[in-house]
């Protein structure tokens, strides 16, 4: 079993996931989220989009898709580690 010392360098700001799911919020916003495995904020981000741009505005939503994407950290404990067994649950 993984110490939270492991885990915690799995799961960083930058980690190759994190990049991936930003590339695929670049294209399509909210897509990272759904990579991520946040599925709730991948919908509001897909549909808030599209209603933004009507107002010329859906380039802040797009942006703000890439950069949380970018800076997930995942789940975390009470002692501000991630969550070990969030990651084995799923």
């Amino acid at each position: 079993m993984a110490t939270k010392q492991q885990i915690a360098g799995t799961m960083n700001n930058g980690s190759t996931g994190n990049v991936i799911a930003a590339v695929c919020s670049f294209f399509i916003p909210g897509m990272g989220q759904l990579v991520q495995g946040r599925w709730f904020k991948a919908l509001v981000m897909c549909v808030l989009t599209p209603v933004m741009w009507v107002f010329l505005l859906g380039w802040l939503i797009h942006l703000w898709s890439v950069l949380d994407a970018a800076c997930y950290e995942g789940p975390m404990d009470n002692y501000g580690y991630p969550d070990a067994g969030a990651l084995q649950r799923g």
